[in-house]
């Protein structure tokens, strides 16, 4: 089946551009040109991911994806916004607000497929099947769920594949590299500034149910998943 790819750019040329690479590589582009277009074709059928532009009319990108992430409907699509702004302090304010990845104008249009399907490879191709309980936490890897006793955690598509891969691998030490390798794909180039971002959001998630302290900061060396108390430094 093909995959549903919502663009939301407001340049008809680089809408135009990005849809024609999209049927190339055999995938379904829709096009909207601010948010409230955007709202109607989400409304009409729920993409598998979506193109974001940082610059829209009316609300931003990033205050879009904010408003995503808060819909029940949206909450777990990936996301990758579409940006001029290059600096890494914007970059992280776009992970900060909940897109999955970034790719930055000018761009090409292979380099764009290519994050898609990575994008798309990590957020629905999840491979562990089973039930991890540990902590507190239950994550359901048919279901693609994750409950704090009996409540639902609400995660975006990169948090869930970290928490999961955390608690296939409890009490081990890990680096930014080695996250990224096993968590992004080695095939993919995102900066090791990522994981502290979504280290971060992750966190803050749990944070609700008091299990933020299950991912543990090791220093100088990366972070851990434990349910035992981080030892004390002296």
């Amino acid at each position: 089946m093909q995959k549903r790819i919502l663009i939301i750019e407001d340049e008809a040329p680089i809408r135009d551009m990005v849809a024609f690479a999209l049927r190339r590589a055999e995938m379904l582009p829709v096009c909207a040109g601010d948010a409230g277009e955007a709202q109607l074709a989400i409304a009409d059928a729920v993409p598998d991911l979506i193109l974001l532009d940082w610059m829209l009319p009316g609300i931003s990108g990033m205050d879009l994806a904010r408003r995503l992430r808060r819909d029940e409907l949206t909450r777990d699509l990936p996301i990758i916004m579409l940006t001029a702004r290059g600096e890494e302090t914007d970059r992280v304010a776009g992970l900060d607000a909940g897109v999955d990845d970034y790719v930055v104008k000018p761009f090409s249009t292979r380099e764009l497929v290519a994050r898609i399907k990575a994008v798309l490879r990590r957020s629905q191709g999840e491979d562990g099947a089973g039930v991890i309980e540990l902590g507190g936490l239950r994550l359901d890897g048919q279901a693609h769920r994750v409950f704090a006793g009996d409540e639902p955690v609400h995660l975006g598509p990169t948090e869930y594949r970290l928490l999961h891969f955390f608690m296939s691998h409890s009490e081990r030490v890990y680096s930014r590299a080695q996250l990224l390798d096993h968590v992004w794909g080695g095939s993919v180039y995102v900066e090791e500034r990522t994981v502290d971002v979504h280290i971060r959001r992750l966190r803050k998630t749990l944070e609700a149910w008091g299990l933020d302290t299950l991912i543990q900061t090791v220093r100088g060396t990366g972070y851990r998943f434990s349910a035992q108390p981080a030892p004390v430094r002296p």
